[in-house]
């Protein structure tokens, strides 16, 4: 009989146990510094009013008072502390070479992360022609205007000044559209870089359209790291540069980083 009611003292200590993990273990890492009550009033407001989102880490800004909060994993808000007030989009700061996005280290982490997994089979590579210093990544649509200035016009002298351009592919009209179609036979094509460069030129190449083309994935993972439009580049310390610049804003951008 005493045994029988240590088992059943013990199995509700192993309850109650679990749910005091569960219930900490929403307090991450990047909130320690996070008082825990404007962590629950913050998180508790926003779900009153959206319940159908997940409200993830919270993190400190540069601002006093206001808060970058993960939402459904792949979206950031900006709140203030009673999370009453919300900012979406990017932040900027006035840097002497241009605006350029504020980002939390956790973001940064996330896309450097995300695209280390990315195999550069995968990519269509453009190796600069002298020592390579850098490496960019650049999401790209044949059919986006400022896409096809990008490699007609800056691609040259990015890789001349050394920089390795790495695309990957992001058709804005989605999946099985006209654009898909000519970015997963340049993907699937033999000479790789050449079908892209045709295509960059409005030229047509031959539609093969091979089963394990990666375009998808890439779609997704652009998604997935904050892309909304191409060009899109993204730096090897995981910031995002969203839409056109000439190779020497380019080049003064990556120097400054």
């Amino acid at each position: 009989m005493l045994k029988k009611n240590l088992n059943i003292i013990f199995m509700r200590l192993s309850i109650l146990l679990g749910i005091f993990l569960i219930f900490f273990s929403t307090i991450s890492n990047s909130e320690e510094n996070i008082p825990v009550d404007v962590a629950k009033k913050l998180k508790s407001n926003l779900l009153n009013s959206r319940p159908d989102l997940k409200f993830d880490d919270i993190e400190k800004t540069k601002i006093p008072g206001l808060y970058l909060i993960r939402v459904d994993s792949n979206q950031f808000f900006y709140v203030e502390e009673n999370g009453e007030y919300l900012i979406v989009g990017d932040m900027y700061q006035a840097k002497p070479f241009g605006f350029v996005p504020v980002v939390a280290e956790s973001i940064l982490e996330m896309r450097k992360n995300s695209i280390k997994k990315v195999h550069e089979k995968n990519m269509i590579i453009f190796p600069s022609t002298s020592k390579a210093k850098e490496i960019i990544y650049v999401f790209t649509d044949v059919d986006c205007h400022f896409c096809r200035k990008f490699h007609n016009e800056t691609l040259s002298n990015l890789t001349s000044a050394g920089v390795e351009v790495r695309y990957l592919a992001y058709p804005r009209a989605g999946i099985n559209s006209e654009s898909y179609k000519k970015m997963a036979s340049a993907w699937c094509a033999g000479d790789k870089n050449k079908a892209l460069s045709a295509l960059k030129q409005r030229e047509t190449i031959d539609e093969y359209i091979c089963d394990d083309n990666p375009i998808s994935d890439q779609m997704d993972l652009g998604q997935e790291i904050g892309i909304t439009g191409t060009p899109a580049i993204l730096l090897e310390d995981g910031t995002l540069l969203m839409g056109y610049r000439p190779a020497s804003k380019l080049l003064e951008i990556i120097a400054n980083y």
